[in-house]
């Protein structure tokens, strides 16, 4: 492909990056509230986390790797099983969490080993529906990147995806981030309940459609 085809397919691809990431569900809660609860670090860990599992699952497809894309979908309910649980759990514990002391005057402060359990618990929560992969498939089927990829055109695809992916989560936590001051500790707590309500029911439909496929 030539430069330009490849600039064309990253723009496409990186639109495509925000309308997968865009659509509110489990993982957009989740980071919302981690947002508003620690501050700009806590949610662009967990959003980087998330553009992260975008970007493993759009190579996967865009590279072709049928073989490990099959055995990934055929471990689609394990998987969901897994991720149910988890958000299950996560979503009792934003519910029950009171808010940190002077959550509104500063941020918190999150050393290497905090900021690495909030990307990886994304990383793993956003790569327990497999199925992603076949959407990608479908969706860069319509943006142009053929069956028989080059490398290149890959690479280039996986990287708009990811990078898409990653734009619309800075985006999403610096707003929350910008409004978490005006946000009271009462405020807080009920926010923290109707998210932490949310990510459980967001949970057990993940476990009903992992028990009754």
């Amino acid at each position: 492909m030539h430069l330009s085809e490849l600039v064309a397919l990253f723009a496409r691809t990186f639109v495509i990056g925000i309308a997968v990431a865009a659509p509110v569900g489990a993982m957009g809660v989740l980071c919302i509230q981690r947002t508003l609860e620690s501050g700009w670090r806590s949610g662009m860990a967990t959003g980087l986390g998330i553009a992260t599992a975008d970007g493993i699952y759009a190579g996967v497809a865009a590279f072709g790797v049928s073989a490990l894309a099959a055995s990934l979908v055929a471990w689609q309910v394990p998987l969901r099983i897994v991720g149910g649980v988890v958000l299950v759990a996560l979503g009792v514990r934003a519910a029950l969490q009171p808010p940190s002391a002077g959550f509104a005057a500063a941020p918190l402060e999150l050393d290497g080993r905090q900021a690495a359990r909030l990307y990886s618990s994304a990383v793993g929560l956003t790569l327990t529906n497999p199925m992603t992969i076949m959407a990608f498939g479908a969706i860069f089927a319509s943006a142009g990147l053929g069956s028989q990829p080059t490398p290149a055109s890959a690479v280039v695809a996986t990287l708009g995806v990811a990078a898409g992916s990653l734009s619309w989560w800075t985006a999403l936590v610096s707003a929350v981030a910008l409004t978490r001051h005006q946000v009271k500790p009462r405020t807080l707590v009920t926010l923290n309940r109707v998210s932490g309500a949310v990510i459980v029911v967001f949970g057990l439909v993940a476990l009903g459609s992992a028990v009754f496929s």
